[in-house]
């Protein structure tokens, strides 16, 4: 297939087409690097800058390409800045992704990939969190996901359009050639190790909030390694000649913040001081998913399960790139004779 990946230039889309390259797909990765990185795009893969509120470059690079199926990553996805910039989320996701699915539809692209959320489901009534769960977005990102979510089932009913919503727990670690690198970083295992690799009250740690119903105080979260997570979305793709799909994504286990930043000292061997802060709104204390639908449909099976294979993968590559893909494209450079 030819596959128009979103955002592939970014942490999760990144990694993904990596794996869509080694499974033999075509891929185009469509990204305006306003958080992403040029040098994580593969190299086998065809670059196109655009940015998707620009309607007449997704048609042109649709138009040029003519792909056999889109994914979408490209999204603003902090749970904490959304509730300060509610407008930049509900705006900016929802208005780009559907400007994203007219022109796809109208360039006849019939199969779609969207990149979910957990915070779908704000706090759960049950737990682990199934597919069938109530629906109460805990955040304005949250609520960006699901105005897209709600859209697809009309989009097939009207256009035969087939997609699947995945909605990721907690997306950590990091392939040979992919790792985490935002700026400023808001998630907690890249935010760890990074002090870890800091000295003084740069390698402080701050907990936000050690005052939630769960054993020891503070949020306890699902993580899954993006290289499962991307492993699900290729499975997916082949999955959607035969019906639309939605599926929960992690590891059905989770971890609390202390617990994350204990097995990173023990994986780095650095101390990694805490000091603990107020609560960010739109946190829930638990989130942890069920997985079994997605295992009994399609077989998926994550090779990454442990939360220190997931705190090691990402520890290897921020110790081999302590700047990120800045020492890419340092690296990158010739200089002038």
């Amino acid at each position: 297939m030819n596959v128009f990946v979103t955002g592939g230039a970014g942490y999760i889309g990144s990694v993904v087409a990596e794996q869509l390259v080694a499974s033999g797909e075509s891929v185009v990765v469509f990204d305006n690097l306003s958080q992403g990185h040029r040098t994580a795009v593969p190299a086998e893969a065809v670059f196109f800058e655009g940015d998707l509120f620009d309607r007449a470059a997704i048609d042109a690079a649709l138009a040029q390409h003519r792909p056999d199926a889109v994914m979408h990553f490209a999204a603003h996805s902090c749970v904490g800045d959304s509730m300060i910039r509610p407008f930049e989320y509900l705006g900016r996701n929802v208005v780009y992704g559907l400007n994203l699915l007219q022109s796809l539809v109208e360039h006849g692209v019939r199969r779609f990939i969207l990149s979910s959320t957990a915070s779908l489901f704000g706090v759960p009534e049950r737990l682990p969190i199934a597919e069938d769960e109530r629906i109460m977005p805990g955040s304005p990102y949250g609520e960006s996901k699901y105005m897209l979510e709600r859209t697809l089932p009309w989009l097939e009913q009207v256009y035969g359009l087939r997609y699947a919503s995945l909605r990721y727990f907690n997306a950590a670690g990091a392939t040979a050639d992919h790792g985490e690198d935002h700026h400023p970083e808001q998630h907690l295992i890249p935010t760890v190790l990074r002090k870890a690799l800091a000295d003084g009250e740069d390698a402080v740690v701050t907990i936000f909030g050690d005052d939630y119903p769960t054993p020891d105080g503070t949020c306890v979260r699902d993580y899954i390694h993006v290289a499962d997570l991307a492993q699900a979305h290729v499975l997916a793709l082949r999955a959607l000649d035969q019906q639309s799909r939605v599926y929960n994504l992690g590891n059905g286990q989770g971890f609390s913040v202390r617990q994350v930043i204990e097995a990173a000292r023990r994986i780095t061997g650095r101390p990694i001081p805490v000091r603990v802060g107020p609560r960010r709104p739109g946190d829930p204390p638990i989130l942890v998913a069920s997985s079994e639908k997605i295992r009994r449909e399609l077989g998926w099976q994550p090779a990454f399960p442990e939360l220190e294979q997931i705190i090691d993968s990402a520890w290897q590559w921020h110790r081999r790139n302590p700047a990120g893909y800045d020492d890419r494209a340092a690296a990158a450079v010739v200089s002038p004779k």
